[in-house]
């Protein structure tokens, strides 16, 4: 070391001792990055531990679940992660509270599959099945899901109260059409002039009753455009107005099979001719 720095050092250690202030050389003076800030400007030392130009992490985003995403149902195997679970049978019975190597016990025994229907509840709930019953369901959580993403469609028909029986007929039968595939009609009767005629939603109801196929009201007949049309929409029956149909058929049929029975075992009326007898004298 030189005797320069040597005296350097030494000047420099006597200054702190008296307490007075060092002077550094402008050259020995680490540079600062300067930045403009909203109350001014602030001094940023190189040794802050702030990276530089460094942003925060983004933010992880969740997925929104997909809508059109199909729900299933499928066994979790002999992955139980609650000690205690409440079990339901495979006949829809409760079984109460069951400790999991019971619940696995039984799966062994049964060949039975274990499904989880609310992990919600404290202890949680699960069903043993079978695997056809896993795939009856699942076939019905999928046609339920369908029945519900289909959006329905009104299909628009019009004619006029004159039109001929052959034509009616054609249309009609297009409307059963629409009907099977579960959309709703819009039926337009019109008259045929500007003159207007009366009981059009009658005729119109007559025209529905006609059909060949059971139907629904959304809208009954009723008379628009000032009397000059009728206008009514149907649907598909439900299943309660078909479960009906059925029980009043077989009521009629329950209610004629006695009469007709008793007609076939009831002898024909036979009347016996009055005999005359000749004596002779």
């Amino acid at each position: 070391m030189s005797a320069s720095c040597v005296r350097q050092i030494l000047c420099h250690a006597v200054q702190i001792l008296k307490g007075g202030s060092t002077v550094i050389p402008a050259y020995r003076i680490p540079r600062r990055s300067v930045k403009m800030g909203i109350f001014g400007t602030w001094r940023c030392s190189p040794f802050c531990t702030e990276a530089v130009g460094s942003n925060p992490p983004p933010a992880v985003k969740k997925k929104k679940p997909d809508p059109r995403a199909r729900d299933t149902i499928s066994n979790i195997g002999r992955k139980i992660s609650a000690r205690q679970i409440q079990v339901i049978s495979e006949e829809g019975e409760n079984m109460g509270v069951l400790h999991r190597a019971d619940v696995l016990r039984i799966m062994d025994e049964k060949g039975l599959k274990l499904v989880l229907l609310n992990e919600q509840k404290e202890p949680p709930v699960y069903r043993l099945m079978s695997g056809k019953q896993i795939h009856e369901e699942q076939m019905k959580l999928w046609a339920k899901q369908k029945s519900k993403a289909a959006p329905l469609q009104v299909k628009e028909l019009t004619f006029s109260s004159g039109i001929a029986p052959h034509d009616l007929k054609t249309k009609l039968k297009q409307v059963g059409n629409w009907l099977e595939k579960k959309h709703h009609v819009r039926i337009t009767l019109r008259s045929p002039s500007k003159d207007s005629i009366n009981n059009l939603d009658e005729k119109l109801e007559q025209i529905v009753q006609e059909m060949d196929v059971m139907v629904g009201y959304v809208t009954k007949p009723r008379v628009i455009r000032e009397g000059q049309a009728a206008m009514c929409i149907i649907r598909p029956p439900s299943a309660k107005e078909l479960s009906k149909k059925d029980k009043n058929q077989t009521k009629k049929s329950q209610s004629v099979s006695p009469t007709a029975a008793q007609e076939e075992t009831s002898p024909p009326d036979t009347k016996e001719e009055p005999t005359t007898m000749s004596h002779e004298k």
